[in-house]
């Protein structure tokens, strides 16, 4: 019984407990309900007064936008408004000036009717004036072929001839004078060039002469040189390419051949085998070959030493043993290969004393002959040949055509065509740099000569200076000084166009003056 008392009591405790506790809960919740409601209301009076006073400070601000709005309307307004009248103001002065204008144009509308009144009766008085000065004209022309003699068309012949010989004397003054102005001008500076140009490569004036005739020992020697059968000269002449002519001259030995390279090859062999005693056609065509292999390396080396000379790159190994080839040619007595040195060099310097590419004109220098290394194998000139060539090789088309016009065969374009003439010109015509044999040089003189005497009023001419100036006198009765001036343009075009020689040609015709020119 006591147990189940006390589990009782227990059971009653944790009933009230349980029902204790639920009141606390109960009166802890209704206070925080309380509480919240009171910190809402705070928040929500608080929240009124800030709107309020939101409402009031934007309602300020508005008023204040409205202000500023409204006077910058008003400034713009008034600002236009200044606009308006300035371009109203502007309007007003563009329709005074052209009222002004206008009335400016009717008067002179007004003058121009009464000019055009003015002309009209003038061309009335003119044509009135013209009919009286054209019966007036006719009457006089009558009368002066009736004193004359001369009808109008023989008349107007004989003053035709009049003017035109006096035309033809004032203009050949005027030549004079224009020509002689300008000589003075252009011949100075060029004077200063190519003097420049001659002190820069004072090189010697000596030539070389090379001989085909090859000294003999003894007679002896031509025996064994022949051969058994003539066995031996046949073999030299099959390797080498050439014609020995063994019995024109005394103890000695001529090598003809036109080809330069092959005769010196012949002419090396053939000192060898007479110093070496020992000929036979094996020998023969030992040496040869030997020969002809040392001579195509020392001509590759020439080539090379005037490229490198003349400061030129980029040539072609078959260009340079072309050039090396020139050494055994000659022109005149003088050395081609030289000549071309030395005509690169005086295009380099007178390139760069005109402003011109030095490089580009040493290298036309350089090459200009180079045709006269192969023109006994191809037919055409030599100007030509070297062009083509240059051109397999891909040269530049300007040098090119510079070596292709040096001689005139095909018409200059630019400056280094001209050039690469006065160049090869001024190494040609250097005092000893050629020589001519006594028959050219006498028929050269006697051409000029002839040319001179086919013109009409020459009394006599005479050739000066080994044939470098021909001094025409004329008959002064029949050829005027203008006449002269234009007989030595003549004369000087003419020797231009039928002779060849080197330098320039003085003309001079003599008369009371002497009118000079030269043919270049």
């Amino acid at each position: 019984m006591g147990d189940w008392k006390v589990i009782a009591v227990a059971c009653i405790a944790s009933v009230v407990g349980v029902g204790l506790g639920a009141l606390i809960i109960y009166c802890i919740q209704k206070m925080q309900r309380d509480s919240a409601q009171k910190g809402a209301e705070k928040i929500r009076k608080d929240a009124e007064r800030d709107a309020e006073h939101l409402l009031r400070d934007a309602k300020v601000s508005a008023k204040a936008d409205v202000i500023k709005m409204r006077e910058e309307c008003e400034q713009e307004i008034r600002e236009r408004r200044r606009e308006q009248q300035q371009n109203e103001k502007r309007l007003a002065q563009r329709e005074e000036n052209l009222d002004r204008r206008a009335d400016s144009l009717d008067e002179k509308l007004k003058g121009l009717e009464k000019q055009e009144k003015d002309i009209e009766s003038l061309r009335e008085k003119l044509s009135a004036r013209e009919g009286e000065l054209a019966k007036n004209i006719a009457a006089q022309v009558d009368e002066l072929e009736r004193i004359s003699g001369y009808s109008r068309e023989q008349a107007r012949d004989v003053l035709l001839e009049k003017l035109q010989n006096e035309i033809r004397n004032e203009a050949g003054i005027m030549v004079r004078n224009t020509l002689e102005e300008a000589k003075e001008r252009s011949e100075k500076e060029a004077r200063r060039i190519l003097t420049y140009a001659i002190q820069r490569y004072a090189s010697d004036c000596t030539y070389e002469r090379t001989t085909a005739t090859i000294p003999l020992p003894n007679d002896e020697m031509k025996g064994r040189i022949i051969g058994r059968e003539g066995r031996n000269i046949r073999t030299i002449e099959a390797v080498t390419g050439v014609n020995i002519l063994i019995d024109d001259t005394p103890e000695a030995v001529v090598i003809s051949c036109f080809d330069p390279v092959r005769k010196e090859v012949a002419r090396r062999l053939m000192e060898r085998l007479i110093g070496d005693g020992r000929i036979h056609p094996t020998r023969v065509e030992e040496l040869a070959k030997k020969i002809g292999k040392e001579i195509e390396d020392e001509l590759f080396q020439e080539g090379e030493a005037a490229v490198l000379e003349t400061g030129i790159q980029g040539v072609p190994p078959a260009i340079i043993r072309l050039l090396g080839r020139l050494k055994y040619r000659y022109s005149f007595s003088q050395n081609v290969l030289q000549h071309s040195l030395e005509t690169a060099y005086f295009m380099g310097i007178i390139a760069a004393e005109l402003g011109l590419d030095e490089k580009r004109a040493k290298r036309i220098g350089l090459f200009h002959d180079l045709g006269k290394a192969i023109d006994h194998e191809i037919e055409g000139p030599h100007a030509k040949i070297g062009a083509d060539v240059l051109r397999k090789y891909n040269e530049n088309k300007e040098v090119v055509h510079a070596v292709a016009a040096h001689h005139g065969e095909v018409e200059p374009e630019s400056l280094y065509d001209i050039l690469i003439s006065a160049c090869d010109t001024l190494s040609a015509s250097r005092p000893g740099a050629r020589c001519e044999t006594t028959e050219l040089y006498l028929k050269c003189l006697e051409q000029l000569e002839s040319i001179a005497n086919d013109f009409n009023g020459v009394e006599s001419c005479f050739a000066l200076q080994a044939g470098r100036e021909i001094r025409v006198v004329v008959v002064p009765e029949k050829i005027g000084e203008g006449e002269a001036q234009m007989m030595a343009r003549e004369i000087s075009e003419r020797i231009e166009k039928e002779m060849t020689y080197p330098g320039q040609i003085k003309v001079t015709v003599i008369r009371e003056t002497r009118s000079v020119e030269y043919a270049k």
